[in-house]
């Protein structure tokens, strides 16, 4: 079994693997790197995701929302998917 997006599994292979990274507060605050995987697929993700984030600093509390809906995308598309917020994950982003 494969791991996917934030601790989801399934049985079948991941078709790619991508990275969310907050850049900081000035606009644009997000990258999404394909790292492996299906480039086609990962595109398409890639262009979805900084829709739902580009506005977004992980403060806001659209991010949270709009966060769980990348990662249900990523799990739909078969995508392992990272996050880098330059922060722990003990800080609650």
């Amino acid at each position: 079994m494969s791991q996917l997006a934030d601790g989801m599994r399934s049985d079948l292979a991941p078709r790619g693997q991508v990275r969310v990274v907050y850049l900081g507060p000035v606009a644009p605050h997000w990258e999404v790197h394909g790292i492996s995987g299906d480039r086609a697929a990962i595109e398409e993700f890639r262009q979805r995701a900084l829709a739902r984030l580009v506005l977004l600093p992980p403060h806001d509390p659209q991010f949270r929302r709009n966060r769980e809906r990348v990662v249900r995308d990523a799990e739909r598309e078969q995508l392992m998917l990272e996050w880098d917020l330059g922060v722990p994950e003990s800080t609650g982003f």
